[in-house]
């Protein structure tokens, strides 16, 4: 999957990962490879992908909205 991790300044994450945990406003949320689309809000938390090498990174954001589609994610995070 390609994730896509930007704020109004800058991107923060762009890259092929297999796996992602957001902090969604009704509760956490996993997305793995073929995942189902939608569109979901997130609140203050951290964001957690796993890479492709299986290394795992965290990005914390104070909100924002991500979409996933066709296995790409984009994160409109504040």
């Amino acid at each position: 999957m390609l994730i896509d991790i930007v704020t109004p300044d800058k991107n923060i994450f762009s890259g092929d990962i297999e796996s992602a945990v957001f902090p969604g406003s009704d509760g956490s949320f996993g997305v793995h490879e073929n995942h189902a689309a939608m569109v979901a809000t997130l609140k203050e938390g951290t964001i957690k992908v796993v890479d492709s090498s299986s290394k795992e990174q965290s990005f914390d954001v104070k909100g924002g909205v991500v979409e996933i589609n066709h296995n790409k994610i984009i994160v409109l995070a504040e």
